[in-house]
């Protein structure tokens, strides 16, 4: 999960505008594991939590039967009005994390659904994947999980999570400018954990707030550009997090996961997963295991994908992939002018 993690990355960072030099060949598309015909060499990638804001899907709602029957959805599936939440605030309230997940889920999923009917998203992409909550939109995406038990799941997600944040108390904090082997050896020695290696010298770490504040002065010690802790509510991607797994592992029990329509690129090991049984073990695993996102996205680089789409409320992803992966064409399906607008065959 990013919490703040995403915006604050994004402005401690500028987005790159011209894009660095590749770092490696990409493969060619018939390289590619599980690719099938009619498949585009692009992939559809997610946002996960501190990409909500207040107004998200509020103009595409106004203007996308399509995206308004998500959040009518997404309203009779939780019992209250999260649309009203997303659209209007308090911003407060939807920053909770019990909140936040299932926001960014539904508003998410109405982008790509207008888009897909819009004709803005066309074709089967060659691989899906989430930042953290992402993950489940990829999930919802490839098929693999009907949109319902997503949002129960990532409303006992949220709640989970915020839970082992008040039982066992912790904090993140950036580190910017260091490579992540470094950033490894400065957790390893005091006691602090990676938690999303990011990409372009951009390492996430949590754990306890001494362990953390202890790693942080060892960064800038050894050449961190920066190292600043975020305003969130838990040292999520840790250890910390334990007791969060353990309920995820009951909370699947109750839903049905099918086998992808395409493959998933994991958070936790940046491999494409293609079956139900390691969809499971995947998201149990992932809120105590790193994010591994410039690995995804050299992976998928690397596998044939020449263009990036990222789907959902803001555009941190596209920044990222923009610095991680070179001459990559990227897409933002973020808001309602460029899903709606005219696209020709």
């Amino acid at each position: 999960m990013l919490s703040k993690v995403e915006s604050s990355i994004s402005n401690a960072v500028p987005a790159v505008d011209e894009p660095a030099t590749v770092r490696e060949t990409v493969a060619p598309a018939r390289e590619v594991p599980g690719a099938v015909a009619g498949q585009e060499p692009a992939a559809w990638v997610f946002p996960g939590q501190g990409s909500q804001d207040v107004g998200m899907g509020r103009d595409l709602c106004e203007r996308s039967e399509v995206a308004r029957a998500i959040f009518t959805q997404a309203d009779e599936v939780l019992g209250s009005s999260l649309s009203e939440l997303c659209f209007n605030g308090p911003e407060e309230e939807l920053r909770r994390t019990y909140n936040a997940q299932p926001a960014i889920l539904t508003a998410s999923m109405a982008c790509l659904r207008a888009a897909q009917h819009s004709g803005a998203l066309r074709g089967i992409p060659r691989f899906v994947a989430g930042h953290s909550l992402g993950e489940y939109t990829a999930l919802v995406a490839a098929g693999a999980m009907e949109f319902a038990e997503a949002l129960w799941l990532v409303r006992e997600r949220g709640r989970l999570m915020q839970e082992a944040g008040e039982r066992n108390p912790g904090t993140m904090a950036a580190i910017l400018g260091l490579d992540d082997a470094a950033v490894d050896e400065v957790c390893r020695e005091t006691g602090a954990e990676i938690c999303n290696l990011n990409g372009a010298g951009q390492v996430v770490i949590g754990g306890h707030r001494e362990a953390v504040l202890r790693a942080m002065d060892l960064s800038r010690a050894r050449g961190a550009v920066k190292a600043i802790e975020l305003n969130v509510s838990g040292a999520f991607h840790s250890s910390l997090m334990d007791s969060a797994a353990r309920g995820m592992q009951q909370a699947l029990r109750n839903v049905h996961l099918r086998d992808p329509m395409v493959p998933v690129v994991a958070n936790t090991t940046a491999r494409p997963l293609y079956a139900a049984a390691e969809l499971r073990e995947e998201l149990a695993l992932q809120v105590t295991t790193a994010v591994h996102w410039r690995q995804m996205v050299e992976f998928m680089a690397r596998s044939g994908v020449q263009t990036f789409i990222e789907i959902g409320p803001g555009r941190v992803l596209t920044g990222l992939i923009k610095r991680i992966a070179g001459r990559v064409n990227l897409r933002n399906l973020s808001n309602a002018d460029a899903i709606l607008k005219p696209h020709g065959d």
